[in-house]
């Protein structure tokens, strides 16, 4: 049986499907789930008993053994993208519309409680994390400052109130996510680029933006960082040498690194990028993540 999704935004070439993979920290990996529209960004349950992933402007449930997925009520909102987090005790689901803000939502499904402020130049919110207890997320802030767009990273109360600015940078910034201890936000930025794009990872104190450190030095470019549960591991994903952003359809690698940067590896290689983990996807047991690869036949 082949689930009907809603179609929005990109779509797959001919020949190409999506692919909710599980792996772990081995490299064994399983294909759980395959579907012929764009889903993207899983991330898991606080209980281990769901993946979340976005579709159609639309979020769905799947348990990671498999099986048929179900829609998650998210009441007016249909135009969700593929930054999505899910609070530590696993009750809500905050989530960024392409309306540009940030929403609360009950993950068993039900009307949103808008997070984020209205500003008089134009700013956008791309949601990627939360602190472990719950209280703040951390986001990319798109704005428009004089003739120059940038991209920054901020955080902001998970109930609401004043954006706090992290990043004061006019070269890119991206996929800021905390620690499990709460201390440094991890995210990629092109700060130490010496070409266009070439994006490294990054971390920095999560309570004012100070301390940073460089992590990764390679050719490779490198995006969206994400913390095991446990706080050991460092996942990642790197494009090829040269790539501009974190676009689709590219042969890309997710590798490993321990949190200060050191005894990194290649965990899988395959035809990904934008939506394959766009948000952390660990399980709880820090020995598996999911992700979605785009394959051609």
């Amino acid at each position: 049986m082949t689930y009907i999704f809603p179609r929005r935004g990109r779509s797959l070439a001919p020949g190409q499907r999506s692919e909710l993979v599980v792996i772990d920290n081995s490299g064994a990996a399983e294909v759980i789930f395959t579907a012929q529209e764009v889903i993207e960004a899983p991330n898991w349950s606080a209980d281990g008993q769901f993946l979340v992933f976005n579709a159609g402007g639309r979020l769905f449930r799947i348990a990671p053994t498999g099986g048929m997925p179900e829609p998650i009520d998210t009441g007016a909102l249909a135009n969700l993208n593929n930054d999505h987090v899910l609070s530590p005790d696993g009750t809500t689901i905050y989530v960024s519309s392409d309306d540009g803000h940030l929403y609360a939502l009950p993950f068993a499904g039900g009307p949103p409680r808008r997070v984020s402020n209205t500003h008089d130049t134009p700013f956008h919110y791309y949601l990627h994390g939360i602190s472990p207890d719950g209280a703040t997320l951390t986001y990319v802030a798109v704005e428009q400052r004089g003739d120059e767009r940038q991209a920054n990273i901020f955080i902001i109360p998970s109930a609401g109130g004043p954006d706090t600015r992290l990043t004061d940078l006019s070269m890119p910034n991206d996929g800021p996510e905390y620690s499990p201890d709460g201390r440094w936000i991890y995210f990629n930025s092109e700060l130490a680029a010496s070409r266009p794009g070439h994006a490294q990872i990054f971390r920095m104190n999560a309570a004012d933006g100070s301390d940073l450190e460089q992590l990764t030095f390679d050719s490779q470019v490198n995006w969206f960082p994400h913390l095991s549960p446990d706080g050991r591991l460092v996942a990642f994903l790197s494009f090829p040498p040269g790539t501009l952003g974190h676009p689709a359809n590219k042969d890309v690698l997710l590798r490993l690194m321990s949190p200060t940067g050191e005894n990194q590896r290649t965990l899988a290689s395959f035809f990904g990028g934008q939506g394959t983990i766009n948000v952390n996807s660990w399980a709880p047991d820090s020995r598996r993540l999911a992700y979605v690869a785009y394959p051609r036949f």
